[in-house]
């Protein structure tokens, strides 16, 4: 766990691995451990932003989210658990003549701190089984 000017993302956990479209269920959580030696990481109103970079592997839908102002903990030698909502990219691959089918998805993550460090790009290890139309 050493500290370093590019970000470093772990994967931590899922929330859980089920989403149904035809019930609608809820969207997985997905919780990445995140260190930065600067800290530099958040969004300060007006001046800065950082993000986190989201894939649906299966279907190569791309987005990100911002993370929430992080100026009260964000510090040198920073490590915290970040807890990301995936619906941005919960998307499921078209199937002609499946109406209601279940995909598997995995999906990858990556950050950038204010001075545009990108961090290691990880794969979730545990599947979300996605049961859409």
């Amino acid at each position: 766990d050493k500290y370093t000017t590019a970000p470093q993302i772990s994967f931590k956990k899922l929330s859980h691995n089920a989403v149904d479209l035809s019930i609608n269920s809820e969207t997985p959580i997905v919780t990445l451990t995140i260190t930065d030696a600067e800290g530099d990481l958040g969004y300060i109103d007006g001046k800065d932003t950082s993000f986190i970079y989201m894939k649906n592997l299966l279907t190569n839908t791309f987005d990100s989210v911002r993370f929430p102002d992080l100026q009260t903990v964000a510090k040198g030698n920073f490590k915290a658990d970040v807890d990301v909502t995936i619906t941005k990219v919960l998307k499921c691959k078209s199937r002609p003549g499946f109406p209601l089918h279940t995909d598997t998805l995995y999906f990858q993550f990556y950050v950038k701190d204010f001075a545009k460090n990108k961090s290691n790009v990880i794969t979730t290890t545990e599947p979300v089984y996605f049961t859409c139309f």
